[in-house]
């Protein structure tokens, strides 16, 4: 595999950087998560004008049709300045279903998320599901051809800033059947959506939703009927990838964050970085964030694989990006000691964003049942042959 990024991939790295480091600094992040609002709607505008929210999406419906390793560079830089905007929600998953799905949806909200004018938030968590997409109460009942959809979802993130919901439902089966799942989009102001705000712990904001009774046409339907379950677990996987990258940025600010405060740091008359087993631990954060880059590149470049290959390595990068967050953050905090988990310092916000994303669409122990589960599955498959 060639890890080499492109001419035009660089040219997308070097400008996102460029523009975070300008407009992104860790104190403007600061003050954005502090207001009202919790982030700055001058800052999605001109995300959008830097053409970023199409990257995913077709030419000839507004984008620049990106795939998988142009997310992993937006995904990487955005974690590195701690970025809240709803990206993934909107661009990965959001763009990802209706891309997939097509059809006169697709059509109609492709090119207004290529042009910032909606964002969008993932509904697909429930009280009693824990990382189980198909485990839904949520129900979306058909009356002639439309539907009424009634349950609750719990902490989706970026809810408060959303134009519409991404809500998985079921529509026919059992309550764990992947058969029988179905996705909708609906306007947050629909009649019957009720919503309660709050603040996340790594400064984001996140909502839990309530649908009583809301009315829904067919129209809002991403997809078929009853089968969304396929293109659900491709987007999910995509975002898995994604989040995967996120955490590279994170970990990589964590460990230059370090660094520099070891060569500043004095004791005994001498800078901490001197100490051999402060320069171990550092080295060993490289090595857990360098393996981290890789996994999560293959991943990226296997986003169009078979479903089997594909999400046995979204999975492998999902356990080394759990593990890897939870060292390289420990040991950021540990070689800054007290100064780590102070609001001053931007290494123990990254630490808590790394914490978030550990546990962002499974943790390390539901992707090691998951990859010994599709292994099991390879094996089976192969057997057969």
């Amino acid at each position: 595999m060639d890890f080499n990024y492109s001419d035009e991939q660089l040219m997308l790295r070097d400008t996102l950087s460029r523009y975070l480091a300008d407009h992104y600094s860790f104190e403007q992040r600061q003050a954005a998560i502090r207001c009202a609002e919790g982030r700055r709607g001058s800052c999605w505008n001109e995300l959008a004008e830097l053409g970023l929210f199409g990257i995913l999406i077709p030419e000839s419906q507004g984008g620049m049709g990106g795939g998988a390793v142009d997310v992993m560079i937006v995904m990487e830089a955005f974690g590195a300045a701690l970025v809240v905007e709803p990206f993934l929600g909107t661009v990965v998953i959001g763009g990802g279903l209706l891309r997939r799905a097509g059809g006169a949806l697709a059509a109609q909200m492709l090119p207004r998320i290529a042009a910032g004018e909606v964002r969008m938030a993932f509904a697909s968590a429930e009280p009693e599901s824990r990382y189980n997409l198909a485990d839904l109460q949520t129900t979306a009942t058909r009356r002639g051809s439309s539907f009424r959809l009634n349950g609750r979802k719990a902490v989706v993130v970026g809810a408060p800033w959303a134009t519409h919901f991404m809500v998985t439902a079921r529509t026919a089966g059992g309550r764990r059947d992947r058969e029988g799942v179905s996705l909708l989009l609906i306007d947050r102001n629909a009649p019957g959506v009720r919503t309660l705000d709050y603040p996340t712990v790594d400064g984001g904001r996140a909502s839990d939703l309530w649908f009583e009774d809301v009315e829904l046409g067919p129209d809002a339907l991403i997809g078929e009927a009853d089968a969304a379950w396929p293109l659900l677990e491709q987007v999910v996987d995509e975002a898995i990838v994604a989040t995967c990258a996120e955490t590279c940025g994170v970990m990589r600010r964590m460990l230059a964050d370090t660094v520099d405060y070891a060569r500043q740091r004095k004791q005994f008359g001498v800078p901490i970085g001197s100490f051999q087993a402060l320069q171990h631990r550092m080295v060993d954060m490289h090595v857990h964030i360098e393996q981290t880059v890789s996994l999560t590149c293959v991943a990226a470049m296997k986003s169009e694989a078979v479903p089997l290959e594909r999400a046995l390595a979204a999975s492998t990068a999902k356990v080394k990006a759990a593990r890897a967050a939870q060292f390289v953050g420990q040991g950021a905090v540990q070689v800054h000691g007290g100064m780590g988990i102070t609001e001053e310092l931007a290494v123990g916000h990254h630490f808590k964003r790394a914490t978030v994303l550990e546990h962002a669409f499974g943790s390390a122990d539901h992707h090691l049942g998951r990859y010994g589960e599709l292994r099991r599955l390879q094996s089976t498959a192969t057997a057969a042959r």
